[in-house]
């Protein structure tokens, strides 16, 4: 079914962030993000970069195939440093036509193909999934830019679909007797291993 709540989220999203990035110049795009080695360039670029990706894995049920985010050998910080120098203004416009074109994208999507499935780079999802995903990025990357957005400002669509899921691997990424002791508040919070 179609993920309607989800993708409202998403254009509103996209909107935020479009309106973030209006006055900001070369320079500002040069400034350092939160994310480390990354600047606001690399952190734009990444994120049309992905979501160009997205574009052609929601082509792929209409096809008859499931589709991978990325081919073999992708190299996303590559990727990254190679439309990093590009103008403020250039950067804007390729976020804006990524966004417009996956908007595009998921309006003209048969409604009998949502829970058909891509390949993420976490594996398969369906496509209903990879919408999440997206509005997770845009918002978490748009937090990375450091340009005013925050966590509280996330909705709670994310919020509350994002936590649940982060909540079930949860155990799996910390001894359970130091993650209990945490709950309990006899100990800090343990050590986590593995990627989120």
């Amino acid at each position: 079914m179609e993920p309607v709540d989800t993708i409202e989220a998403c254009r509103r999203s996209h909107r935020l962030l479009l309106v973030g990035l209006a006055p900001l110049t070369d320079d500002d795009f040069r400034a350092p993000s939160l994310l480390p080695r990354y600047s606001r360039a690399h952190v734009v670029t990444h994120i049309a970069n992905k979501f160009k990706a997205h574009v052609l894995i929601f082509g792929g049920p209409a096809a008859g195939e499931i589709r991978q985010l990325h081919p073999d050998g992708y190299d996303p910080d590559l990727a990254a440093d190679l439309g990093a120098s590009r103008s403020a203004d250039e950067l804007r416009c390729d976020l804006a036509q990524c966004f417009s074109l996956l908007e595009a994208t998921w309006d003209a999507f048969d409604d009998n193909l949502w829970d058909r499935q891509g390949v993420m780079a976490a594996g398969a999802r369906k496509m209903a999934e990879i919408v999440a995903h997206h509005l997770r990025n845009v918002e978490v990357h748009h937090v990375d830019l450091d340009i005013g957005h925050r966590p509280s400002d996330w909705p709670p669509i994310l919020v509350e679909g994002e936590l649940a899921k982060r909540l079930r691997s949860f155990p799996d990424r910390a001894d359970h007797a130091e993650l209990l002791a945490w709950f309990l508040g006899r100990s800090l919070a343990p050590e986590l291993t593995g990627p989120w």
